[in-house]
């Protein structure tokens, strides 16, 4: 296994809709391990593999405490949405140290194949019906921050270069 690099914005791959995954063989079971230790070691709860750079519908997510409740998406598909939106904070490993509201509907129903191959159906609320729509959203090259408004998506850009050209000189 081993910890991919994790794209930052403004990457263009992270602003690019992913294509789907073929077929779920070795290789693309092979990435997923490395996607749970990487999505880990950040940490996260959520990766999606534009952010490691794969341009497929994969994603990882464990919003478990204790880190033992992997889920394994490829090419998943919200097929309900509930008429019930939730506002939380939301960051993301793309924009490191970044947080910002996001309304969302607090409960999803989503179609998935898991790592082998066969389809499954998902209904989750809370914390995992965020994660899914948010690892997802990734999937079709949109961040959260496109979801807030352009002054608090700017501020939360301004503040990112900041903290980079900090580290730079650091």
């Amino acid at each position: 296994m081993a910890i991919l690099r994790i794209l930052e914005v403004p990457h263009p791959m992270l602003k690019r809709r992913a294509a789907p995954v073929e077929r779920v063989d070795e290789e693309i079971r092979r990435l997923v391990r490395d996607m749970f230790e990487t999505m880990y070691e950040a940490p996260g709860i959520g990766l999606a593999a534009p952010q490691v750079g794969v341009g497929r519908r994969l994603c990882v997510i464990d919003v478990s405490e204790e880190k033992n409740a992997p889920l394994c998406l490829v090419n998943p598909r919200i097929t309900w949405r509930s008429e019930n939106l939730a506002s939380a904070e939301e960051g993301c490993l793309s924009l490191p140290d970044q947080y910002a509201e996001v309304t969302r509907p607090d409960a999803v129903e989503v179609v998935y194949l898991d790592e082998q191959g066969e389809e499954r159906k998902l209904r989750a609320d809370g914390l995992l019906a965020r994660c899914i729509q948010h690892e997802i959203d990734h999937l079709d090259g949109i961040l959260f921050i496109d979801h807030i408004s352009a002054l608090k998506r700017n501020m939360i850009l301004r503040k990112l270069a900041k903290a980079r050209r900090l580290k730079a000189s650091a």
